[in-house]
């Protein structure tokens, strides 16, 4: 919504907003874009008279606000189906949908893009370090391509309190990403099979001239395609017959396979094989746009990654603190795996740990989390019984001793400060600010 509401003023509209809890980057961002931000939903916002109010699926039934809106009835529409009529209507979108790796690789592609001169807009579910923003309509361009392109995050989340499908059911994609898809938002989904039938409705949107670049590694995306597809299908993985694969080397860098035939080759400081999933799917994706191969894994090399993924936060004393948006077992096993991978077996990780997704709080994936964190060699948990429904320290009991959970956010710095010694690598992971537990962290190490 942060994104949306800077399209919004770039569109030529006044935009003011409300949220509870907004933290950075996205707090920052709406500052620097002069966007007014009213904390808390209170219903006298109304005096505002906007024009329309766009709503997010943050907000429910019972929300004091969206209440006066109702009762009132005053003008509203969704998110998502504002963009897909304001923004996106008569653009190329490319869209990248997964339970994984949707922020980085849209970041990948969107990068890719402007490598190329094509200048695209874009709204991503992060800040992108290579355009410091999460979003923006187009870029400038001398090859008249500036207002064709637009790169969305496309989220398998519903839309809003009144429109229970998925949001990329709203974006009309005519190159989309299929890169994974696992349980995930237990809250709405009640199993794996209902996210599927949600992911089915994207490809019936995608038109015939359209292409579905999709993970061959995946049995759940055959049988969303089994259902019925009706563009063009390229896959991705290392599955026998897949279209695109690659030939990976030990420092991370790796040889685009396709056809069966080199392409190119991506050299860059990214870890991790869900990286290079990744950035073979942005690279098939620009393809269909027209952009070369060997050029597409060029433009990598000074790809910056996302905010808040992998994001180096502060070192002191040899010690370096990193923030990771991980928060699903999947992203938490790969994002610890990607580091070990890099920094071999010597060096020391300390995972710590907020599980306070929607999922993590129901308990859906408590007992997946020991071996997510597999490749740590201390383990920091945050959330109490109350907050969360379960105990964390239950759940982490399998690791032994070298997991521990903690309530108070002040005693969890001082556990990890109390452990920490130079050369380890801090990993925190949460999809929330986390009580700013990162600058506690490096400040506790410098005192």
């Amino acid at each position: 919504m942060g994104g949306l509401a800077v399209l919004a003023k770039e569109a030529g509209h006044r935009v003011t907003g409300c949220d509870a809890n907004v933290y950075p980057p996205m707090s920052t961002q709406l500052e620097a874009q002069g966007i007014e931000l009213i904390q808390g939903f209170g219903p006298e916002q109304t005096a505002l008279n906007p024009d329309l109010y766009v709503i997010g699926n943050v907000v429910s039934r019972g929300n004091p606000l969206i209440e006066e809106i109702l009762n009132r009835g005053l003008p509203y529409v969704s998110g998502p189906q504002w963009m897909g009529e304001h923004i996106l209507r008569g653009r190329w979108v490319l869209a990248v949908a997964g339970t994984h790796g949707k922020t980085t690789t849209s970041a990948m592609l969107t990068w890719i893009l402007e490598d190329a001169g094509y200048a695209p807009g874009f709204l991503i579910g992060g800040v992108p370090l290579n355009f410091g923003v999460s979003a923006r309509m187009q870029g400038r361009s001398d090859n008249n391509l500036d207002s064709i392109f637009f790169v969305i995050e496309a989220d398998e989340y519903d839309t809003a309190f009144f429109d229970k499908r998925s949001k990329f059911v709203h974006y009309h994609a005519k190159t989309a990403i299929l890169n994974n898809l696992e349980y995930d938002h237990a809250d709405i989904f009640p199993d794996l099979g209902a996210i599927e039938t949600q992911f089915h409705h994207l490809v019936r949107t995608v038109p015939g001239i359209g292409r579905v670049i999709y993970n061959g590694d995946e049995a759940s995306l055959q049988r969303v395609l089994k259902r019925g597809c009706w563009s063009e299908k390229e896959s991705f993985g290392h599955t026998e017959g897949a279209d695109w694969t690659m030939k990976e080397y030990d420092d991370g860098s790796f040889d685009v396979i396709f056809g069966g035939e080199p392409a190119g080759k991506v050299e860059w400081s990214l870890t991790g094989k869900h990286n290079r999933a990744n950035a073979l799917a942005a690279i098939a994706a620009a393809r269909h746009v027209g952009v070369p191969v060997a050029q597409a894994a060029k433009s990598l090399a000074t790809f910056e990654n996302v905010k808040r993924r992998m994001e180096v936060r502060g070192t002191v004393n040899g010690i370096t603190v990193f923030d990771d948006f991980a928060h699903h077992p999947t992203a938490i096993a790969t994002t610890v795996g990607g580091l070990r991978q890099k920094i071999g077996k010597a060096t020391r990780i300390l995972a710590v740990l907020e599980p306070r997704s929607n999922t993590m709080k129901l308990g859906a994936m408590k007992d997946a989390l020991p071996g997510s964190l597999s490749d740590a060699d201390l383990v920091f948990g945050f959330g109490s019984e109350k907050s969360l429904g379960w105990s964390l320290g239950d759940a982490l009991a399998p690791l032994g001793g070298i997991a521990s959970a903690y309530e108070d956010i002040d005693a969890l710095v001082a556990a990890i400060v109390k452990a920490a010694r130079p050369g380890d690598q801090i990993i925190v992971m949460s999809n929330g600010g986390f009580g700013g537990v990162h600058d506690k962290i490096l400040e506790a190490l410098a005192r």
